[in-house]
């Protein structure tokens, strides 16, 4: 049997594989008896980039709940928010998420 098409050399092709992931993060708020919820509000919105009106509702949450997860993403992002947050006197700890 002949063959009558065009030949073309063998082609490799790299490919990237990935080998390691992150592990999904929460930034965690925890409530106190010392921070008002102004204070609260203002460093969600100054830190997270929450609007007003989601940064109150994690207010309300952290309070009555104790703690929330007011931000998800990986540890390299979520630390510096975590120490700009504990930085202004709020309880704020960094969870890996349970896969």
């Amino acid at each position: 049997m002949a063959f009558d098409g065009p030949t073309r050399p063998f082609e490799s092709e790299d490919v990237d594989v990935l080998t390691e992931t992150e592990d999904p993060c929460s930034l965690i708020v925890w409530n106190d008896e010392v921070n008002t919820f102004e204070h609260v509000i203002e460093t969600l919105v100054a830190v997270c980039g929450h609007s007003a009106e989601q940064a109150e509702q994690c207010a309300y949450i952290i309070h009555y709940q104790g703690k929330y997860a007011v931000k998800q993403g990986t540890y390299d992002e979520l630390k510096p928010q975590c120490d700009a947050i504990t930085d202004r006197g709020i309880g704020a700890t960094i969870e890996v998420v349970a896969a």
